[in-house]
């Protein structure tokens, strides 16, 4: 298993950027596809940006496209979002999640406890 850990939010003005960070222990890190998910109070829980195992493949939801960058680092066992241009829609808990490439390849089945974002306007 892997257990993860955010960190990162916090109170920005809208245009402005804040970076968030998961850090993984448990199993090799590797071994996990990686996502960063959001939820808002009162909405569905809405994938925001997703990367492999080997960091050599990224996809991101429309709402985030062109302001946000997901990266990782298999030697730190961190996998980190950069989120730019924040828009006051982009308020959230933000997620990190795990998806074990071996086990069960197309679920997210181990998550962090979330972070909280907030963008005023």
């Amino acid at each position: 298993q892997v257990q993860l850990v955010e960190s990162g939010g916090g109170l920005v003005q809208a245009g402005g950027s804040l970076r968030l960070s998961c850090a993984a222990s448990g199993r090799t890190f590797s071994r996990y596809n990686m996502g960063w998910f959001r939820q808002a109070p009162g909405k569905e829980r809405e994938l925001v940006a997703t990367i492999n195992w080997s960091g050599g493949g990224t996809y991101y939801g429309d709402s985030v496209k062109g302001r946000f960058t997901i990266s990782r680092d298999n030697a730190k066992s961190t996998v980190d979002l950069q989120m730019n241009s924040l828009k006051p829609e982009d308020t959230a808990v933000y997620y990190c999640a795990a998806s074990d490439r071996v086990l069960n390849p197309r679920a997210y089945d181990y998550w962090g406890q979330g972070t909280q974002v907030t963008v005023s306007s």
